[in-house]
Parts: C-alpha cells; structure tokens; sequence
C-alpha cells in the first residue's frame, strides 16, 4: 500500500486498482477505483489528475455537505473525468459513479435520497492511444507543429488543442486576422488504439490594423485610452500586438476589466478595426500597513491612492509613515511623500513620473530634514526589462551628531538617477520561480561644497521551488553598494550604507553595523549584503522559513571592513495582499548582536 497526498491506494487481484478516499466527511466513504493499468507509477499519475478534476472531491468537508449537492457534483463528475481522460489519451474509457449502490446519472435529481453513505467512482481507462495520422496545415512559413504531434506520439488531447491553437496563432501573428480551423477530423480507431487527427486551416485576408474603437463604463477619455493602448494603426496585424495593448492597459491600475478585440469583418481598404472595452476601478483606495521589530521598533504607514487624477488615467499617490517607535537609542522618523505618474506620455511604452518627498530623520549619527523633487521617465523595453531616468533636487539640512560638538550643515544636490530593472519572477508578492534584477546609478552634485559624487546599488534575488507540489521554495538575494567622490562626513547621510535589521541582516540590530574612520563610526561608502532562505507550504495557507543573512559594511570599496550574519525561522500566512510574516532571528555572528529579534509585517522579506 502507498500514499498519495491524502489519498490511499491498494491492489485488487489480477488487475491494477487503486481506491481511494476522495473526501467528504458528509459521507461515510468515498472512492476512486482505477482498473486496467499494469504499473502503479502510470495508476497513481491518473488518479491524481482525476482528483484535481473531480467536482466530488473538492466538495467542503463538513457534515453540513447536502445529499442534492453529493448527487450534483457525481453528475457533473462524469464529464470532468471523460475530458481528463482524454488529455491524458485515453479515449475507450468507462467511468461509473455509484452513489449507494445506484448509478449517479439514474438518480432523479428532484427525488435525490435523503442521506448517502456511500460513493464509488470506477473507471476503467482502457488502452493509451498513440496518434496515427497527424496532419494540420497549411502551415505560417515553415513553423514546424507543436512537439509532440506527431505519428507514434501519445495522443493526448491537450497537445491535439494545443497544435490547432499554435498554427492559428502562427497565422495571426504573421497579419490574418480572420485564421481559424476549417475542417476538423478526428477519428478513434479503437481495434489498434489509435486517433487519427486531421486539421486544415483558412487562413483569410491579410489586414492592417485600422480605426481603434472605445467603449465600456470609463471616466477615461478615449483619446487617452487609445494612447495607452498603442496598437499600430497601418502597421499589419499581430496578436501579439493585441496581447501588449491589453497589458498597457491592464498596468495602469486604472480599469477593473479590459478586453481588446477584433471587429467581425475585415474593412474593404484592407484594414480592420480593434474594439476595446474598459471598465474603470473604483477611482478612490485607502491603505496602510504596521511592521514591528523588538530593535527596529514599530513602523506605521497609510496612503491615499487615485486612479485617474486628471482623466487620463494618471496615478496619484500620497504616502505619510512614522517609524522607529518605541526605541530608547533613536528618535522617531517622519516622512510624507508623493508620486504621480502619466503613462503613455512619449509612446505607449512610456511613462511619466514625478516624485516629492519631505521626511525628518532622528538617527544616531545625525538629525535630518529634507526636502527632494525628482522627475522623469521610465520605458518598458519588453514584457521584462524596464529603464528610468530622471532629474533631481535635495535640500537637506544636517546635524552631525557624531561630531564633538555636533556640527551643522546645508546640502543641495543635483542628481541623475538612471536605472534598470529585470523582472522574471511569477509573483512579485510571493515568488516561487524566477529572478529579479535592478541596478541603479545616481551621479549628482552637490553645490554648497561643490562636491561630485556617485551612488551606486545593485539588488538580485532568485527563486526556485522543488517537488511536484512545488512546496518547498529557495530564495535567494544578494545587495551591493557603493558611494564615489565625497568623504563619509560630507557624503549626503542617506547615501551611507548600513547593515543590520529587516532589509539586509535579521537577528541583528537596526543599522548597527557601520564603518570606522580613524576611530570615528559612520556609515560606510561600500556595502554587500546575502540572505537565503528555504520556504516550505505546510498547507495551502501556511508555511514555515528557515533563513540565514550575512551584512558587510566598509570605509571604501578598496579597504576590507567588517561583517555580521544573523539566522531565524518564521512563519507565513497567506492572504490576498501577499503573507503575514514572523521571523525570529539571532545574531550568529559578528560583535553587534544583542540577543533574539522579532520581525512581524506583510510580504515576503525579499
């Protein structure tokens, strides 16, 4: 006997079966019995995809579970498991659904028994059928048909859609808007288990696209919607074209649906028209978030949020926090900042930004107000790759608490911040495969002490999970930093790097990691930071994580500087805005830890 998941399978005499208890405690039993495969491995792979397809099996588990719903879902079961068996190529199968004893499809659906005890589905798959004949065509160019659709292959029913949907899109992607499958014939040769699939394609006119037609529930104006949009009037027709428009639109934030469509007939001038349909969120949100750290302190934040400022679809955001809460060695920080972004200002590709902020900072070394304004633009290069540039201006006025007697100074920095981001990862909020990507480099000047100078950050995280059930995650991250031109005690405070707290290094305190210069401690002009992590799901809704992150800070990029590590493990709980998180962590080495940490607050750490 052998387990899967939570199901369990044994062996009946003479043939392969495998019975299993589907779940629903209303029920006292119910059943999977497979019969007819020789190999348990081939067995218990179909029983899990008849599982995942089976409406009685994601029936809610309570004695509350009605007798009318088991025989509704038993009904709608035999369609279910027909289409998974053909996806999986079988195409001579028997499915039986015994409710009690009595065939489910039988079962008048108006007098349904008043309790059931007992379901038994049976399915005999029979043989695996091999495609005989394979032809689809004509064919876009010489784009070969998707791998697997060919003579001797397993026939299975997904790679069959999957060629038909291929070849049409080939079509489409190369101008013929109206490509479709035009003759279809599918034949089971049962005797020799075999199907036999013969597609053939009208691929119509070739078309440009013409006229951008707007429609739907918008405040947006349609001139603005077609910029966003960007589909190429005069340029040949492309579905991936149509994808991209849907995605521009989509990234705004600003519509709860987009749909972009072809009209039904291609124009006499050889051109046809997209109809997109919109219909506009909530223009209007709210928001806030709390973290708490047994060094880092509590953390508040809130935002007002507007999706549609002036009509065009533009971002306005306001965003006030106060931090370090509760801390005897720091004072509490206050920033209040803004952003407000146009997209499609030059090309549908490219957005507008402008950013403002003031905050004043109360950290050991110094005391900190400031004042900045930046504006630029950000291009999407593809699906992937995103560039900024922009243009800024600082007014800080800084008091070094470091020096004896504390001393005061004005700063006012002029910087160019460009940077590049590659984004691959499947969730931004809860990543389990790919990578992220972003280097970010700010010269500037600053024009009081007639100071040049450049900031330097690079932050790269990987993901990758492991097992059928994808339950275990690697997370991986690594920072650096580099400040060039100004000595530390002239350098902008906040262009220092640190090391210790939430953002680089857990089981260490808040920024205790800095850099000595010549006996004085500040922040250091070179930085590394890495962290690992190894994620587990327990169940759909919680997980546990081991971690360990290490943190260097040092006086140049030249000259060795000092490090410190810290590790812990943590809990996560999902919910629709990405997991809570609690991670308990320790120092584990380096001569800056004071005993264990608490991090609580929502998202990954990386």
């Amino acid at each position: 006997m052998f387990k899967i998941g939570r199901f369990f399978a044994g062996a009946a005499l003479g043939t392969a079966m495998m019975s299993l208890p589907l779940g629903a405690q209303a029920l006292e039993r119910v059943q999977l019995q497979i019969v007819g495969l020789g190999e348990a491995e081939e067995t218990e792979a179909l029983a899990k995809s008849l599982q995942g397809s089976s409406v009685l099996n994601s029936l809610e588990k309570t004695s509350e579970t009605p007798p009318r719903d088991v025989v509704a879902a038993a009904r709608a079961d035999y369609t279910r498991l027909v289409e998974t068996l053909y996806a999986q190529g079988f195409y001579s199968a028997v499915v039986r659904i015994k409710v009690d004893g009595r065939e489910a499809a039988t079962i008048d659906p108006f007098q349904v028994p008043a309790a059931i005890g007992e379901v038994v589905i049976f399915v005999d798959p029979g043989k695996r059928f091999r495609l005989g004949r394979a032809q689809i065509g004509p064919l876009a160019g010489d784009n070969p048909p998707v791998e697997g659709f060919r003579t001797g292959e397993p026939a299975l029913a997904t790679v069959v859609r999957d060629a038909a949907q291929t070849a049409v899109r080939d079509w489409r992607e190369r101008g013929y808007p109206k490509a479709e499958i035009s003759e279809r014939s599918i034949a089971a040769r049962h005797p020799v288990a075999q199907l036999d699939v013969d597609l053939k394609i009208a691929q119509g006119a070739r078309a440009r696209f013409g006229d951008t037609v707007i429609s739907g529930k918008t405040d947006v104006r349609e001139s603005r919607v077609r910029q966003i949009a960007g589909i190429p009037k005069g340029e040949h027709y492309a579905t991936s074209e149509v994808e991209r428009a849907g995605a521009r639109l989509r990234k705004t934030g600003t519509f709860q649906s987009v749909q972009v469509e072809q009209a039904e007939a291609i124009n006499p001038d050889g051109t046809i028209d997209m109809e997109v349909t919109v219909i506009d969120r909530k223009p209007r949100r709210i928001g806030g978030g709390i973290e708490y750290s047994s060094f880092d302190g509590l953390n508040l934040s809130g935002f007002w949020l507007h999706r549609n400022l002036l009509g065009g679809a533009e971002r306005f955001r306001v965003e006030g926090s106060v931090s370090q809460i509760g801390l005897e060695t720091e004072g509490i920080d206050y920033k209040l900042s803004f952003r407000f972004d146009k997209p499609a200002v030059y090309g549908a590709d490219t957005l507008f930004f402008a950013t403002g902020s003031l905050a004043y900072l109360d950290e050991p070394d110094y005391l900190e107000r400031k004042a900045t304004l930046t504006v630029g633009v950000s291009r999407e290069f593809n699906e992937f790759l995103t560039g900024e540039l922009g243009i800024g201006l600082t007014h800080s006025e800084v008091t070094d608490r470091y020096a004896k007697p504390e001393t005061k100074r004005t700063l006012q920095i002029i910087s160019l911040p460009v940077a590049l981001t590659y984004d691959k990862r499947d969730d931004p909020l809860d990543a389990t495969e790919g990578f992220y990507l972003r280097g970010a480099v700010t010269p500037f000047y600053e024009t009081v002490e007639g100071q040049p100078g450049a900031h330097l950050t690079f932050d790269g995280r990987a993901y990758r999970a492991f097992g059928e059930e994808e339950r275990l995650v690697t997370a991986t991250r690594l920072q650096l930093g580099a400040l060039t031109g100004p000595e530390a005690e002239d350098a902008p405070p906040g262009m220092l790097f640190y090391s210790g707290g939430g953002g680089t290094v857990r089981g260490q305190p808040y920024q205790s990691l800095d850099a000595d210069y010549n006996g004085t401690s500040l922040g250091g002009r070179s930085f590394a930071a890495a962290s690992g992590e190894l994620r587990y799901g327990v169940t759909d809704k919680i997980g546990v994580v081991a971690f360990a992150d290490a943190g260097y800070v040092g006086a140049d990029m030249f000259e060795a500087g000092d490090w410190h590590a810290g590790a812990g493990l943590g809990l996560r709980y999902k919910t629709p805005v990405g997991p809570i998180r609690l991670d308990v962590a320790g120092p584990v080495a380096g001569e800056t830890g004071d005993g264990m940490q608490i991090y609580i607050g929502i998202g990954q750490a990386f």
